[in-house]
């Protein structure tokens, strides 16, 4: 007789490995030739230690811990005295600390407040991405402090303050004052119930008081609200002015800061959104009165790059764990890797992610050279919008297919992937919603047309002879100095990026994947989805090979 063959119900088999203990930046075909294009080559050992301690399945599940785990708001003590304070789980302490020791939120800038020499953008650049495919959430306060350096140049003796400790890599999570830490985060405040976006609507109102301001008002969104110091957007009797405000008056006193409650987000859990009112607050003054937007827009440039960075950074790891999964997993007797199907999926999302990883270590390496080079100023003010409309824009729908590439698998809260997909639509709202960018490309065009005509003549130089560069840089063109344009801007705007994406392939990626993303998306669009892109079969075999190492 035959004995049935016992079945284990409990055997865990056809599953993918862990994706863990990896080299975020040698796994990383796309990131490892952007950085060397653009001028941080000998920064490849450093970067690959990064990778490997980024990498580590103890980082990967402090990032699960803190997203698990969300920050929680004490507004009284158990007396009833007002403490406004947000507590947090140790692992999203663990994890600012290595971002700070790291240098992340200040690596771009020299103690006295200048920038540190080329290419400190690119490297920095290339660690917020991987940090991002880790988690997302705690890099809010490391930009935010990174970029308030910018504003903060329009008031040099308070910058020359506070530096020692910004640039200082011991964080310090304790609520106490300023100047008793040994490092110090800020964060900003813009935003109003009434207003949003036009922050020429608030009504947040400041008087001059002894050696300062007092501020009263409230804000709609200030995220990181236990930062040490907040840029803040008020109206004076000169109009929209620029305030910091300390979570601590000069005399060690808790400042008048009211947390309302703590914003219940898609995404982005560990880390903390607030609603806030000011009664009274006391804030010094940055920048002349009147100019807020103009001083506070140095702030904002800087972390709209780091928009596009960690929206990249998130599809690197959506992409990752697809590839990965595909490579482990069998259906119908082959693993998913060599269904023509899906390899044809995965190799368009490998085209699109190399394309945006270029394009935004290429615009890192404009913010380097900005400050000595006219023309790379132009092209970090004209492409910086426009590059995070598209980065950021393309996040969500890349994540989504990347998620359905694991089916269920993907849909369950106890991977990955969700947390991503729930991340991905953050940084499209950040800093200035989609049309707010192609409104800010528009004004780039109005102020200096024949800088912006300089950066698109450039961009059609580097991509020339790619399909269909020459007819998307006279369709900009065209567009960018209609008059009645505004309402074709996205159009515009979306090949813009696209254009500039091509130029950066070009100029660091093998010529066969330049090729192919300008055939694809510039001269032949693919369809609404991705894997209906005409890719040759060696284009799909080339780019898996370079998604990830098999």
């Amino acid at each position: 007789m035959t004995v049935p063959q016992r079945f284990d119900p409990h055997e865990v088999f056809n599953q993918s490995p862990p994706y863990e203990d990896i080299d975020l930046f040698a796994s990383d075909h796309a990131l490892r030739d952007a950085v060397a294009a653009n001028g941080a080559a000998d920064e490849a050992a450093a970067l690959s230690e990064f990778g490997r301690r980024w990498g580590s399945a103890e980082m990967l599940d402090q990032a699960r811990l803190a997203n698990e785990n969300g920050p929680r708001l004490k507004t009284y003590d158990a007396k009833g005295f007002r403490r406004d304070v947000v507590e947090f789980h140790p692992a999203y302490h663990r994890l600012m600390t290595q971002s700070m020791a790291d240098g992340l939120h200040a690596s771009t800038w020299r103690p006295d407040g200048t920038r540190a020499s080329e290419p400190a953008e690119v490297a920095r650049a290339a660690r917020i991405y991987m940090t991002n495919q880790i988690e997302a959430g705690h890099n809010c306060p490391i930009t935010m402090t990174r970029a308030s350096v910018g504003a903060l140049a329009a008031e040099p003796a308070l910058r020359a303050q506070l530096m020692p400790k910004i640039v200082g890599r011991a964080y310090d999570g304790s609520f106490r004052p300023w100047w008793e830490k040994t490092a110090m985060t800020l964060g900003m405040g813009m935003t109003e119930k009434q207003g949003g976006t036009d922050v020429r609507a608030n009504l947040t109102r400041a008087v001059a008081v002894r050696d300062g301001h007092a501020v009263t008002g409230h804000k709609w969104f200030m995220s990181a609200p236990m930062c040490d110091a907040f840029l803040v957007l008020a109206q004076a009797p000169g109009g929209l002015t620029c305030f910091l405000m300390p979570r601590f008056r000069s005399d060690g006193s808790v400042n008048a800061l009211h947390f309302q409650r703590l914003k219940d987000k898609v995404g982005n859990r560990s880390n903390a959104s607030s609603e806030v009112e000011f009664v009274d607050a006391f804030a010094w003054r940055v920048g002349e009165e009147g100019r807020g937007v103009r001083t506070i827009i140095e702030m904002v440039q800087l972390t709209r790059l780091d928009c596009a960075i960690g929206s990249a950074g998130l599809m690197r790891m959506a992409l990752a764990q697809a590839v990965h999964h595909a490579r482990h997993r069998s259906v119908f007797q082959r693993r998913l890797a060599d269904q023509p199907l899906m390899r044809v999926v995965l190799a368009d999302l490998t085209l699109e992610l190399e394309a945006i990883v270029a394009v935004v270590m290429r615009l890192a390496r404009a913010f380097d050279r900005a400050a000595a080079d006219p023309l790379e100023a132009a092209y970090a003010r004209l492409l910086t919008p426009a590059v995070k409309y598209w980065v950021c824009k393309t996040a969500p729908p890349f994540i989504y297919e990347a998620l359905e590439c694991l089916g269920g698998n993907g849909y369950v809260e106890d991977g990955m992937m969700a947390r991503l997909y729930r991340e991905a639509p953050l940084n499209a709202i950040w800093e200035g919603s989609g049309n707010v960018m192609c409104l800010d490309v528009l004004r780039a065009l109005g102020r200096d047309s024949e800088a912006t005509r300089a950066v698109i003549g450039a961009l059609a130089r580097a991509s020339s002879g790619l399909p269909g560069s020459a007819q998307v840089a006279a369709f900009i063109g065209k567009v960018l100095e209609d008059q009645r344009g505004e309402a074709r801007a996205r159009s515009a705007v979306e090949r813009l990026a696209l254009l500039a994406a091509a130029a950066a392939l070009a100029e660091g990626a093998p010529q066969p994947i330049a090729e192919a993303f300008s055939l694809s998306r510039l001269e032949q669009p693919r369809g609404s989805t991705w894997g209906t892109a005409e890719l040759d079969r060696s284009d799909v075999t080339r780019l898996l090979d370079r998604a990830l190492p098999g």
